[in-house]
């Protein structure tokens, strides 16, 4: 009996355990559904901090209004007073809603920050409006980047391949008004997506950070009880992932001081806003009161906006940013990035493969003996002829001071690599997958052959900055520049003319020369530099952007100088909604394009650039509006004559009309958008008549087309369609050749440029130089006329001995033609460099083919030949007729001429289509630019 009553009391101590748990789990449970956090509720200490800045001032109630709701406790961190990692705070979680612009001092401070354990929560275009270093360090740093904002409300739903933690929350998915955020190829997932077409992503999330496609905390953008969902559960995904000992540990280094209200956070500027902790918030400052429209566009100061410093630790930055393929990291590498992998190395071999196969056959052509021996491989890297190997090509190994291997031995080796990276994967052994993938590329990279001549006839072109020019500061020091970039084989120079409202030459027409200019003309005295060493010269001009406040911090002037024009003519202004001819986070005032008087200046301007100087080209750089974003209420273009036009149109003042008025908005995107496409018209017919031969080109952006005419009202494919321009060049500026590809490629394969040619551009500031020669030669395989080099301030010693010996010019009675002035001379040494290629693979591989086979492949070749070099030797419609129906007869059958080729080595095929199709738009452009019709 006592040991029975014992028993039961055992039973009802285990039974109120029991109960004692279960409610405690239920507590756990409810605190997590109301959204207070555990280790807030058992700490009371703030784990998370929230950055404040300008660019979210406006949007701070919404923000401040949803913290309180989901009872979380945080910091406010002033976003003016972050200087160095430490100032990001010592909190685990940072939130980032909603800032496009950061400095590089901020972005480098964050890295440092996040290396320390923090994690990182952000949400709309992060640092879209940053320097590119800055864009590129954060596509690390977040796992991708806001791609571009949709048109409409979309629904977010959960990605397919399901990630339990994410999908199984509740209220994470409904509509919203967003953008599309574009992954890293590498350790990033999308656990939300959005339900259009392709399934974009609306959600991106690594390890360390979270970032959300939309502008958490607007009303205009998303539910407050979708926001607080998705804050709640990326809090929770990143505080328990942590040992519950570490949850409130804090970061290293980070400030301890924790600020808990706008008003009271440390700011340079003062408060401007309110913030709350704990459920507790403050009034709006004064300085938050509605937006400003904008008014007749009289004469106003500029806002006060501190100017970035020329020293802002750039260099670092670039130096910091970090390629997706990180080489210790053993995040999972799912199907889609694998197979992303294997085609980035089988592409650089290819590239390794086509810059020796061109170098061999030239080297054949100029007279060094080919042996008869041939190889037992049947790819083309192996066409090494004995004469050759005992003079052997240098390759980039040699030049790095790398342990140097054979050319056979390491594509042998990088083909192992490739081969066995799948394998890696899936034994889940990233890290060694993704170091393997480094010593690839580093080990491709070091085959490129850098001693000998691979370059055909193309645009070389190269910007030659304004900084560098004065630097220079006379003839002479002009002169050393121009040799140079001549003995590098440069051919185009887009030569900085007019900057910041101020001309580089004394003008009859501009209020001023650049004060930074003494004693000389550069303009006058680079014409004749580049002439005399068979180059040409192209006046760079900025066109609608009329100053800059970078320059002003140069010339020790109040930053807020709008410029020489518009401070003589401030009714020429542009400006945003809010009344600003800056607009927030930019630095450069533009004129209003709608305003006669000033495309009338412009027009006086070039035409005096044209007709006094005898420069070959002119090029049109700023030919757009400034950066805007609609969906975030930020919009420009707002000048005196614009309005009055506009509402002399529609009856509606434009300052009154907004993205939500669907049809009257499209009228004001199309109504700017025509004032940039109708001056680039006038620009291309009134400056032809001074001087009929002059190219015209522009410097564009390389964003989506409705994008671009939504962002900065700038539809470059128009301009290419009428004829207007000769040259579009994007600014197509990447850090790596895979994602210069990316850029350039749909361009490069668009239907819509007429007989425009594109020339894409490179970027070499902190590019390594073989990581420059690599994008020049995927530059070379693809169906392109040239590239454009920015700029000659980073033009280094090492890139200019590299390009004299792989472009330079070799002494000859004849100057190389260029192609966008002798189109049809161009296609006709081009197609010759290919049939050299040709034969020499046909003399040097195994692969045993028919005899009639080849005499019809070498009949059809010779017959198209022919027709090319008459076509070049004396331009005529029936020569260009016949011409074109050759090259359209061999193109038809070019894949069934090259089957065998196809199957040893596919990249090498395509890269021989690719340069048919560069003649085929070479005719095209010939054509136009000479003017042949049939009769």
């Amino acid at each position: 009996m006592v040991k029975h009553q014992e028993n039961q009391k055992d039973i009802s101590l285990k039974i109120k355990e029991a109960r004692r748990l279960f409610i405690l789990s239920c507590e756990i449970v409810l605190l997590n559904f109301l959204g207070i956090l555990p280790v807030t509720a058992a700490t009371e200490e703030p784990v998370l901090s929230v950055v404040y800045g300008q660019e979210n001032a406006n949007q701070w109630r919404g923000i401040s209004d949803r913290l309180q709701t989901i009872g979380v406790k945080y910091c406010v961190i002033s976003l003016n007073d972050v200087k160095s990692g430490g100032d990001w705070g010592d909190r685990r979680v940072l939130f980032l809603p909603n800032v496009e612009t950061l400095t590089p001092t901020q972005a480098i401070a964050l890295e440092d920050w996040m290396s320390k354990g923090g994690r990182l929560i952000a949400s709309g275009p992060v640092g879209s409006l940053s320097s590119p270093g800055v864009r590129q360090l954060l596509r690390s740093l977040l796992g991708g980047y806001w791609g571009f904002s949709l048109s409409d409300t979309e629904q977010i739903q959960a990605a397919k391949t399901k990630i339990p933690e994410w999908t199984n929350q509740t209220g994470l998915f409904g509509k919203v008004r967003g953008g599309v955020v574009i992954p890293n190829d590498m350790g990033t997932e999308s656990p939300a997506v959005w339900n259009s077409k392709d399934n974009p992503a609306a959600v991106v999330t690594t390890e360390r950070s979270t970032f959300l496609g939309w502008r958490w905390g607007t009303d205009t953008a998303s539910a407050a009880e979708l926001d607080n969902a998705w804050l709640k559960t990326t809090i929770n995904h990143y505080l328990t992932a942590l040992a519950p000992s570490n949850r409130t540990k804090k970061i290293a280094g980070g400030s301890q001081s924790c600020s808990t209200t706008v008003a009271a956070a440390p700011s340079a500027q003062g408060s401007r806003g309110a913030g709350g902790q704990g459920g507790s918030s403050s009034p709006l400052s004064p300085s938050l009161t509605p937006p400003k429209t904008a008014t007749a566009p009289i004469p106003r100061a500029l806002p006060m906006v501190k100017p970035p410093s020329s020293q802002e630790a750039i260099d670092q930055l670039e130096q910091a940013v970090r390629l997706d393929v990180a080489p210790n990291s053993n995040e999972p590498i799912d199907h889609n990035q694998a197979i992303a992998l294997q085609q980035e190395l089988e592409n650089l071999i290819g590239r390794v493969e086509s810059a020796h196969l061109a170098v061999l056959a030239n080297a054949a052509n100029v007279g060094e003996t080919i042996s008869e021996e041939k190889q037992s491989s049947r790819h083309l890297n192996t066409y090494t002829p004995q004469s050759l190997k005992e003079q052997p090509t240098q390759l980039a190994s040699s030049k790095l001071g790398a342990l140097a291997m054979s050319n056979e031995q390491a594509l042998a080796q990088v083909r192992v690599i490739a081969k066995n990276l799948p394998q890696l994967i899936a034994q889940k052994n990233y890290a060694l997958a993704r170091q393997q993938w480094l010593v690839a590329k580093t080990t491709l990279w070091q085959q490129f052959p850098v001693d000998r001549k691979l370059a055909q006839p193309e645009i070389r072109a190269v910007w030659l900055d304004r900084g560098t020019i004065v630097r220079a500061g006379s003839k002479a020091g002009l002169a050393q520049i121009f040799d140079r970039l001549a003995q590098a084989g440069i051919n185009t120079v887009f030569f900085e003319t007019v900057n910041a409202g101020y001309t580089i030459y004394p003008s009859q027409v501009a209020k001023e020369q650049n004060p930074l200019i003494r004693g000389w003309n550069p303009l006058e005295e680079a014409v004749k530099l580049a002439h005399e060493r068979d180059m040409e010269l192209h006046a760079w001009v900025w066109t609608f952007a009329a100053g800059n406040q970078r320059h002003n911090e140069i010339l020790n002037l109040n930053p807020d100088y709008p410029g020489p024009v518009l401070a003589a003519h401030p009714d020429w202004a542009n400006y945003d909604n809010l009344g600003n001819m800056i607009p927030l986070g930019q630095s450069k005032p533009f004129f209003d394009p709608a305003n006669p008087e000033v495309r009338q200046y412009l027009l006086k301007l070039y035409e005096e650039i044209v007709t006094k100087y005898k420069v070959d080209g002119l090029q049109l750089d700023y030919i757009r509006y400034p950066f805007q974003d609609p969906s975030a209420g930020r919009t420009y273009g707002y000048g005196k004559a614009a309005r009055a036009q506009f509402q002399k149109l529609t009856g509606v003042d434009p300052v009154n009309i907004s993205p939500s008025q669907a049809d009257l908005w499209q009228k004001w995107t199309t109504f700017r958008t025509e004032q940039v496409d109708s001056f680039v018209a006038q620009v291309s017919q009134q400056l032809r008549q001074k001087q009929p031969n002059l190219i015209l080109s522009v410097a564009v952006f390389p964003l989506p087309e409705l994008e671009r005419i939504q962002k900065i009202q700038q539809n470059w494919e128009t301009w290419a369609r009428r004829g207007d321009v000769d040259l579009i060049v994007p600014m197509t500026y990447a850090l790596d050749t895979s994602r210069f590809q990316r850029l350039a490629q749909p361009w490069i394969a668009s239907k819509q440029l007429g007989a425009t040619l594109l020339v894409p551009g490179i970027r070499l500031l902190s590019l390594p130089t073989i990581g420059a020669f690599d994008q020049l030669q995927l530059v070379r395989d693809l169906p392109v006329s040239g590239y454009a080099l920015f700029a000659a301030e980073n033009f280094s010693n090492d890139l200019q001995k590299l390009f004299s010996s792989t472009q330079g010019r070799i002494q000859s009675t004849t100057s190389e033609p260029i192609p966008h002035r002798q189109p049809f001379q161009t296609a006709a040494i081009r197609y010759t460099a290919l049939q050299r290629e040709w034969k020499f693979v046909f003399q040097n591989d195994q692969q045993q083919r028919p005899s009639q086979k080849i005499s019809d492949f070498n009949n059809q070749a010779e017959v198209l030949r022919s027709a090319l070099n008459q076509l070049a030797a004396s331009p005529s419609a029936s020569k260009l007729l016949v011409a074109r129906a050759s090259l359209t007869r061999f193109q038809s059958q070019f894949r069934v001429l090259m089957s065998q080729e196809i199957k040893s080595n596919s990249y090498q095929v395509k890269v021989w289509e690719n340069r048919l199709v560069t003649i085929e738009r070479l005719l095209r452009y010939g054509e136009r630019r000479v003017q042949l019709r049939p009769l």
